[in-house]
This record gives C-alpha cells, sequence and structure tokens, in this order.
C-alpha cells in the first residue's frame, strides 16, 4: 500500500486536473475580488461595516437565484451528456407551477402537509408528462431534438397562458413557509433553496457517475453506434433523459412558487439560456459523452456571480446578456480545443508506442 503522502498526493494532482476544481477556482478567485472591488456599508441597526458582496444575506439571495438554474441544468447536462438537448425546460416549470397553483386554488382550504404534498405531486405529474413527450416525439418520429423541444416550448407556455389566462395564481401560505423556513439561521435567511439545489446535484452526481444507468448514459452519448451494438436500449434511454431533465423542471418550478408565493405563464421565460449556459459552462460538451452534474452547480452559480457582480459594482444590467453569451462561447471553445489537444497527445503516443515482441502487426521497421 503507497505512503499516506503519496496517496495524498495523487487525490490532489487528480482534483487539481478537474474540471469541476478550475470552475471552484474562478468563482473564489472572482468572489475575492467582488468582496474588494464593492466595497462596505455601515448596518444602521448595529452599526457594523458589512462588506456589500460578502454577507449572509447576498451569498444566501445568490444561492436562492441560483438554485432553479442549477437545478434544471443538472437535468439539462443528463441530456447534453446522452448527445441531446432540451430548450423547454422553462417551459415546463412554467406549465407545472401553473397547474399546482391552479389545483390547489381549487381544492381550497387543506392541511399544510396535505398542501404541499399536493402541490409536489402535481408538479412532479406534470414534468413526468411532459417528459414522456418530449421524449416520446423524439425517439419516434427521429427529429433532432432542438427542433421537438423548441416547439413544445412555445407550445407548453401556451397552454399555461391559456389556462391561467394570463393570471398570477397564488399559493397556499403552507408552501411558502416550507421553502422560506428559516431551519433556524435567522428570519432573514432561508437555506432551502440551497440544501434543494445540494441534494438534485448529489442525487444527479451519484446517478450519472456510480450508476450503471449513468454510465450508459455516457456511453451513448460518447458512442450511439457501439452503444447499440454493446446491447444497450439506445432509444429507451434516450426517452429517459428527458423525462429526467423535466422532472428536474418541475421540481425547480414548485420550490420557485413556493419561494415566491404565485405562480404565472411567464414564469421562467428566458430560463432556456440560462439552463444550457449553465450546462455549458460547467464543461458539458454538445456533441455529448461528456459532463456532470457537480459542474452543471458550478456553472449556475458563476453565471449568477456573474449578475451579482453586475448589482454590486452598479453597471449597466443590460452587459449581462452579453456577458454570459461571450462565457458560453468561451466555454465551449476551451471545450473543443481541450479534446482536439487530448486527441493529439492520444495519437502522438500510439505513434511512439514500442512493438512487442509478441506484438501480431509489428510496427515496420524504418531502413
Amino acid at each position: 500500500m503507497p505512503p499516506l503522502a503519496d496517496r495524498l498526493r495523487r487525490a490532489a494532482s487528480a482534483l487539481a486536473r478537474s474540471p469541476q476544481a478550475g470552475l471552484a477556482l474562478v468563482i473564489l478567485v472572482a468572489g475575492a475580488g467582488l468582496a474588494i472591488a464593492g466595497g462596505s456599508h455601515t448596518d444602521p441597526a448595529s452599526g457594523a461595516t458589512i462588506n456589500n458582496f460578502l454577507n449572509a444575506h447576498t451569498l444566501f439571495q445568490m444561492a436562492t437565484d441560483a438554485s432553479g438554474f442549477a437545478i434544471m441544468g443538472v437535468g439539462a447536462t443528463i441530456v447534453i451528456i446522452a448527445g441531446g438537448i432540451d430548450l423547454s425546460a422553462g417551459a415546463v416549470y412554467a406549465l407545472a407551477g401553473v397547474v399546482m397553483a391552479m389545483v390547489l386554488r381549487a381544492a381550497g382550504p387543506l392541511d399544510p402537509i396535505v398542501a404541499v404534498a399536493l402541490g409536489l405531486g402535481t408538479c412532479i405529474a406534470v414534468s413526468l408528462a411532459c417528459g414522456v413527450a418530449n421524449g416520446v416525439m423524439v425517439v419516434g418520429l427521429q427529429v433532432h431534438p432542438f427542433i421537438i423541444t423548441l416547439g413544445t416550448m412555445w407550445m407548453l407556455r401556451g397552454i399555461a397562458f391559456v389556462a391561467s389566462h394570463a393570471e398570477s395564481i397564488p399559493v397556499p401560505a403552507a408552501l411558502t413557509h416550507v421553502a422560506k423556513a428559516s431551519l433556524g439561521l435567522g428570519a432573514t435567511l432561508s437555506p432551502v433553496p440551497l440544501l434543494s439545489m445540494l441534494a438534485v446535484t448529489l442525487t444527479g452526481s451519484v446517478y450519472l457517475s456510480r450508476t450503471v444507468m449513468g454510465r450508459h448514459i455516457f456511453a451513448v452519448g460518447g458512442n450511439p453506434e457501439a452503444s447499440r451494438f454493446a446491447g444497450l436500449a439506445v432509444q429507451r434511454i434516450r426517452l429517459g433523459v428527458f423525462v429526467l431533465s423535466s422532472l428536474t423542471a418541475g421540481a425547480a418550478a414548485f420550490l420557485g412558487a413556493s419561494f415566491y408565493g404565485s405562480a404565472s405563464s411567464s414564469d421562467a421565460n428566458g430560463y432556456e439560456l440560462y439552463v444550457i449556459a449553465s450546462a455549458v459552462v460547467g464543461g458539458a460538451s454538445l456533441t455529448g459523452g461528456k459532463g456532470s452534474a457537480v459542474s452543471a452547480m458550478l456553472g449556475a452559480l458563476l453565471i449568477v456571480l456573474i449578475r451579482q457582480a453586475i448589482r454590486t459594482l452598479h453597471l449597466d444590467q443590460n452587459y449581462e446578456w452579453i456577458i454570459i453569451g461571450g462565457a458560453m462561447i468561451i466555454a465551449v471553445v476551451l471545450d473543443q480545443g481541450g479534446t482536439k489537444l487530448v486527441a493529439r497527445r492520444v495519437a502522438a503516443a500510439a505513434g511512439r508506442r514500442p512493438s512487442s515482441p509478441t506484438d501480431p502487426n509489428p510496427a515496420p521497421e524504418s531502413r
């Protein structure tokens, strides 16, 4: 068994090479810079000096803002790993939230536990139906998922608009009490969105890296033909990833509607950009076969950090879209560059491989 120092050195080396470590380092450096540049203010209640960025209220608000992107980003990453793409996450979010609010309104006064259970169950049921519809059309019609989910994005949001009559429908206070529970941290702090984000990320990470089903998703995204010849149910796996993506959107809808106290057909409008950006900035390859749930969460945190930096530094908020779009392009370019570099190194290593005495096809000798 190698000494402890060697094992620690190997673990540190593996951690340093991981994309998650790079993203975490970028977030820490950017956060430190923002804490320095953001300045501070005096709390009128206590008279203490508080950093404009590095304070509990701002950090928990960032976690709340990132929770929806990160939860849906985990689902989007699973789809991207399988070689697809899902543009309908924001529309599923809106429809699930609206249907949940309408069902709870029609049900009338309920016991708080029953109200929470009914709301969560409604969101899960609606999102499950949307995911199955997306998957069946992608697999059955053999149309690129970009086209299918672009169409369902408009259809689902239109259904939410017609069903709700464009109204903002309140949800019972029991749901808000759950989503805004302080859990002993103080009346102004709400850790539930943060904990939900971490729970979904951990579940997605274990599913992708520690289960056979998760490894099958990587196999299908990396080489669908080889996966088919290996006996994998490629079509079933492709259908399943769209179901998982929609389920994460439904979970985010329950959390968002509960936290803000209402649901409307305009909820999560434009979230498609943020969700896909979270996955791509997190290192998911649009060609399939690469990505992780943790990286998607870190990508969402980085995007929210960019938004928070614009607010803290009092910059024009119109630059937010420019910066996020640029970050997506840079992430894709770096991903492609890294893939090409690895391919060149593998090819060079194969060219330098010495012939084995037992090799049935030895390399020809140079004359």
